[in-house]
């Protein structure tokens, strides 16, 4: 049954493949392009896999921005891990510590989405671990290979080919489920609006707003929510 899990949640997240592929291939060109050298790019995304902090932190890496400023900009953007990991600690608190930094490492956006879907579909499902590792381990595998393709690869592959538009369009239908409360909408939408409106800011400064003016507003409108609903 473990194993069955394990591979169910590795052919529900395979509709997802097609955007997990674009975007580790845009990384992957990216590092790359942006004057990293094929060794230090492979280790970066061994190590961070983390595509949205990568890319949000290379641009300041080549203009030698200061170390605070690339270091808040990274957390800023892998702030929602903090979220996925604490959503996930009731489901791997018996794991031992080992297996659960494993886990750790292996969440990704779209891993989580399919996830907290499978929750609020089948709560009493059994073998929700396995089915984790299955779908997080797949998406591992699908980012590192086109990741790696786009590294060794970068010199033929022009950004011009708007992969990370197609990467983005893909993945957008996958976690518009997350925008039906209205504290996440509110979220997204306050995020978005200052995020645009600071896109010219120096030092990507309009995308570390636009995330903390996301989470207050979502925050708040949470607070309002429960307030609501209280008797």
């Amino acid at each position: 049954m473990q194993r069955e899990a394990y591979w169910r949640g590795v052919r529900e997240l395979l509709p997802a493949a097609p955007g997990v592929f674009a975007w580790g291939l845009v990384t992957g060109v990216a590092m790359v392009k942006s004057g990293l050298s094929i060794e230090y790019a492979l280790i970066m995304t061994f190590l961070a896999y983390a595509g949205s902090a990568q890319l949000a932190a290379l641009p300041l890496l080549v203009t030698v921005a200061p170390l605070w400023v690339v270091a808040l900009t990274a957390i800023a953007v892998n702030l929602r891990f903090v979220v996925y990991s604490a959503a996930m600690l009731p489901h791997l608190r018996h794991l031992k510590p080992s297996a659960r930094l494993g886990l750790g490492y292996l969440i990704g956006d779209i891993g989580f989405a399919k996830f907290s879907a499978l929750l609020e579909r089948e709560p009493d499902y059994p073998h929700r671990v396995a089915y984790f590792a299955g779908g997080a381990s797949c998406n591992w595998v699908l980012w590192q290979a086109s990741s790696v393709i786009g590294i060794l690869a970068a010199t033929a592959i022009p950004l011009e080919w708007g992969l990370a538009l197609a990467g983005t369009l893909v993945l957008i239908p996958l976690l518009v489920p997350f925008c039906r409360d209205r504290p996440a909408l509110g979220g997204v939408c306050v995020a978005s609006i200052v995020a645009v409106v600071g896109h010219d800011w120096p030092l990507r400064l309009g995308l570390v707003a636009g995330i903390l003016a996301g989470m207050l507003t979502a925050l708040s409108l949470e607070r309002l929510t429960a307030r609501e609903r209280a008797p």
